[in-house]
């Protein structure tokens, strides 16, 4: 009845076609097999969510499919197995359905680029290694997939490798998630160790038979907090929260829709997916979910701070998403689950339809990024400014739109949440000034590019046109998303039922306290807006006047307080002429040290030779030496 292999296999299939036959056919071709095995993965996704929604009872919503062992040591085994349940469903329809709809549109923002059909087997690897890491419900196979999008993500940063820049930026993604990824293999060495298994169905049948039995259960709270810091280390690199967020602005190098692919619906959010996935472990440790919250607010007001200074379009949107997934860890560290995993829904929705406009953009203006360079585009780009203006509002948090619904919940529950690190009070205020500030550099975004006098250079101003359909129509799509995704999700509370076989119904908010956060979401959306409105079009000359008098703190804010700097001295500096030291001490100690005796023992070998030479009258003459040396001592 389930087809859980069938959602990997598409993509796997259609990449290595690409891969080993692309050659011999021409670029359609390669964009059908790739855009066309995702949209299947899509329809199969949706057919089993569907059957796993319409047939199975909530308290056992999950459907498996095993397809091999992959390890087997004694009578411990890791299989190949899928896992279908509401958290994995969901996650598979927004890989699949978003990641397709960028799919669509690269056909015809690659279309040009020398590389076409290398970037579409890149393209599909990430999907596959973003459903296997999904749809494991063994923790290895996770950290298979884990690992796969990273590598994925080096090698679509890095696509434009000839240049140094960009060669730069997939490098530097690449080591910081080496970073965590160390923390997260020394949690799932630690998980191993507490519950002998990595299965995370075993780990929770485990703890649940532990309570109903009153048995011990397998964690102290001690061991718990350490796991589940090394778990979250793990997801600060992947998903770009302080210290480990550094490697995501730079990821800006790449092609725009691999920009959408790693921000909106894959790569990023794997780290939000897996402290959800394994929420009964942080159950037992409300220290480490506090910490997890405090990172996620810390990290949701410092990126916005930084978003308000940036001129470069895909930067502001990289500032934005880093901003997001710290709601999303707020809504996680204060035990929102579902709200968490409701705003990655929508996340998707508008934060694809806005880096896939400034793609449009982009396009537009022959890859010109520098915000002082546009304005006055609304006219020349009617479908771009309209979607761009849904996906605007939709992350500003106004109603009707997606991002009012989602951010809202999580502001909400902030506010109802004590943890043993700060108080819920705390966390709503930061939550609410971060929202302020994401509603006043999306519209300064959108006002500097659309609006105003048109600032393209002259020699430009001619190539100004509309995107090709297969680049429109995803930003349609992913516009009526934005606009009806979380009206959609909230509607007789459709999202939380879907979920709450895995964390139970939310909590009903006490209605003073949802009206208030309600009516303060509201009224920081509109009001960022409408300063962003008020200085960037109604006075243009106002900001540049404030940043002169702000002097030094706005230069920090622009350099983003130079946290790249910082790292370059006291982290990449060292290492490196650590590294140095020991390239020279490995080449004038170590290598003389072995070359001296290769040398002394030839040396003296070449002197025995004159001893050892096979020929008898030699050592008859040697023999009467040594004799007469003999008789002479001796007498």
């Amino acid at each position: 009845m389930f087809l859980l292999r069938y959602i990997v296999l598409p993509p796997l299939i259609a990449l290595l076609a690409n891969l080993l036959l692309g050659r011999w056919w021409g670029r359609k071709t390669t964009a059908t097999l790739a855009c066309g095995s995702v949209l299947l993965s899509f329809l199969v996704s949706l057919r089993d969510s569907y059957y796993l929604y319409m047939i199975t009872l909530p308290e056992t919503r999950v459907a498996s499919d095993v397809m091999f062992t992959w390890l087997s040591i004694g009578r411990f085994e890791i299989p190949v197995e899928f896992v279908l349940d509401p958290l994995s469903g969901a996650m598979c329809l927004i890989i699949t359905g978003v990641g397709f709809l960028i799919h669509l549109y690269s056909v015809g923002y690659m279309w040009h680029d020398p590389g076409f059909r290398r970037f579409f087997v890149y393209l599909n690897l990430f999907i596959v290694f973003m459903l296997l890491l999904v749809l494991a419900d063994n923790l290895l196979l996770l950290f298979v997939g884990w690992e796969g999008v990273g590598l994925c993500s080096y090698l679509l940063i890095g696509f434009w490798h000839a240049d140094m820049k960009n060669a730069s930026a997939g490098k530097k993604a690449f080591v910081v998630n080496r970073i965590g990824d160390l923390g997260f293999l020394i949690g799932l060495l630690l998980v191993f160790a507490a519950f002998n298994t990595l299965s995370v169905s075993e780990m929770q049948e485990i703890i649940s038979d532990a309570i109903a039995r009153h048995l011990p259960l397998p964690l102290a709270p001690l061991a718990a907090t350490v796991i589940c810091l090394c778990l979250f280390v793990g997801a600060c690199g992947k998903s770009a929260q302080i210290p480990l967020y550094v490697w995501l602005p730079d990821a800006m190098a790449g092609p725009t829709p691999v920009s959408a692919l790693i921000h909106a619906a894959t790569m990023v959010t794997a780290g939000v997916y897996m402290i959800a996935r394994l929420h009964f472990l942080y159950a037992f440790s409300p220290f480490a979910s506090g910490v997890v919250a405090v990172v996620g607010a810390a990290t949701a007001i410092y990126a916005a701070i930084i978003g308000l200074a940036q001129n470069d379009i895909k930067k502001v949107l990289a500032y934005s998403t880093v901003s997001q997934l710290g709601y999303m860890f707020l809504a996680v560290g204060v035990g929102a689950y579902t709200f968490g995993i409701f705003h990655l829904a929508t996340h998707a929705f508008f934060k694809a339809l806005l880096f896939l406009g400034s793609g449009s953009v982009i396009h537009a203006l022959s890859g010109e990024q520098d915000l002082r360079k546009m304005g006055g585009l609304c006219r020349r780009l009617p479908v771009t400014f309209w979607t761009f203006l849904a996906g605007t509002l939709a992350i500003a948090g106004v109603w009707p739109l997606a991002g009012f619904f989602s951010k809202d919940e999580i502001l909400i529950a902030a506010r109802l949440a004590e943890t043993p690190l700060i108080s819920g009070r705390a966390l709503f205020a930061v939550g609410l000034s971060a929202a302020f500030l994401t509603a006043f550099y999306m519209g300064r975004l959108f006002v500097m590019a659309f609006l105003g006098p048109c600032r393209v250079e002259a020699d430009k101003q001619h190539h100004i046109h509309e995107s090709p359909w297969t680049m429109t129509v995803p930003l349609i799509v992913l516009a009526l998303l934005s606009a009806v995704g979380g009206a959609a999700g909230v509607y007789h509370h459709s999202f939380a039922r879907w979920l709450s076989p895995l964390y139970g119904a939310p909590d009903a908010a006490p209605p003073a306290v949802e009206h208030f956060v309600m009516a303060a979401s509201l009224a920081v959306a509109f009001g960022g807006l409408a300063l962003s409105f008020l200085f960037y079009l109604q006075a243009p000359t106002l900001p540049d006047r404030l940043a002169r008098t702000a002097g030094w703190l706005y230069r920090w804010v622009a350099e983003k307080f130079y946290v790249d700097e910082l790292y370059e001295w006291i982290v990449v500096r060292p290492v490196y002429y650590v590294g140095v030291a020991g390239q020279a001490f490995d080449k004038h100690v170590v290598d003389r040290a072995v070359n001296w005796t290769g040398g002394g023992l030839k040396g003296a070998g070449f002197l025995l030779s004159f001893f050892q030479s096979g020929n008898v009258g030699t050592y008859a003459i040697w023999f009467l030496i040594g004799v007469s040396i003999l008789l002479h001592v001796m007498r």
